[in-house]
């Protein structure tokens, strides 16, 4: 792995938010060490993690650029359990597996893993995901606990769709050998 890339990585924020236009804070990264990508993309890190990439980097510093989103305080996601149907679509796209619950029961938020992403927002059908400001952050929640509960959930769902796979190829060999008559 790209060392300036590692660099570049260790002074974003962690949170896998994809406003930068990346996949999360590796990609960015990667494509700001090859050149591919500005160092203001990022609006969880904001005015302050532009100058330590501009430092890094020995470039000047840029504007956030605004089409990224707006920087925020940090904020976590909090779910209003009584209005929460447990369809477990917010499930998937938390990258850090910060939400917890089954499908038809309720969800919650566990704040400490929460890194305010707002990706679990969009695929809720009834709007019970709000944000709220949290002045605990980092302190709450470190870079590295977030880059490791990121990395994990990225290697669980690749796991996931490894294990479908391999259930359907199962499948299709059985029905396969039932139409031929094979045992």
């Amino acid at each position: 792995m790209n060392t300036l890339a590692i660099k570049i990585d260790a002074l974003l924020p962690q949170t896998q938010c994809t406003q930068c236009g990346y996949e999360g804070c590796m990609p960015y990264a990667e494509a700001i060490a090859a050149g591919e990508a500005p160092i203001n993309r990022c609006p969880p890190g904001g005015d302050a993690g532009i100058a330590s990439l501009a430092q890094l980097l020995s470039r000047p510093v840029l504007p956030l650029d605004e089409s990224c989103g707006p920087h925020l305080p940090y904020r976590i996601a909090i779910i209003d359990e009584d209005r929460c149907i447990g369809c477990a679509k917010c499930l998937k796209p938390c990258p850090t597996d910060a939400i917890i619950g089954a499908n038809k029961f309720m969800h919650t938020v566990i704040a400490s893993l929460c890194t305010g992403c707002e990706l679990c927002i969009p695929p809720c059908p009834v709007d019970c995901i709000r944000m709220e400001e949290s002045s605990e952050y980092p302190a709450m929640m470190n870079k590295n606990n977030a880059r490791e509960r990121y990395r994990f959930h990225q290697f669980r769902l690749e796991r996931d769709q490894q294990e479908r796979e391999a259930l359907l190829a199962e499948r299709e060999r059985t029905v396969l050998n039932n139409i031929s008559g094979e045992p």
